[in-house]
């Protein structure tokens, strides 16, 4: 598999403004590991094989579980998640599924229930993020597996 495009070569103003995002979401009080978790749910349901590699080893590097990554996937038939992390997938899904769910009310009834106004923002700031770069990634043809974890903390 080749890439198509080296985004990383063109207009850098770009490609800083979502590393400012990044940043922003490291540093806004959600939990650090468990934001790989969600970039990864929304990078599974995108089929971004590059943030899915990515953002599984980031998850294990910051301490996430096997058998929660493994199970990802159908988090909804599984009892490894908390009722605030289930509200946490649930947004991620909806939003990253716009066109098709239009984020319904209950999702965000229920992510009210364990989310402030500025957590529910700062999901949407991350789902929002992570497929801009499943679309970077996909459509330009990043190539997964040279990946190596980052740090462990914002």
């Amino acid at each position: 598999m080749e890439s198509r495009i080296d985004y990383r070569k063109s207009n850098p103003e770009p490609l800083q403004a979502l590393l400012a995002m990044e940043k922003y979401i490291a540093a806004c009080g959600l939990e650090h590991k468990f934001v790989h978790v969600l970039k990864l749910r929304a990078s599974q349901i995108n089929g971004c094989a590059y943030c899915i590699d990515m953002h599984s080893i980031d998850a294990r590097a910051a301490g996430e579980t096997e058998q929660r990554l493994y199970a990802l996937d159908a988090w909804r038939e599984t009892p490894f998640y908390d009722d605030r992390e289930r509200a946490a997938l649930a947004w991620i899904e909806a939003v990253t599924l716009v066109a098709q769910t239009h984020v319904p009310d209950s999702v965000y009834e229920e992510a009210k229930k364990h989310f402030s106004e500025q957590e529910i923002v700062d999901l949407t700031y991350l789902a929002s993020t992570i497929n801009a770069w499943n679309r970077l990634a996909i459509s330009l043809r990043a190539v997964p597996g040279r990946y190596r974890a980052t740090k462990t903390t914002p």
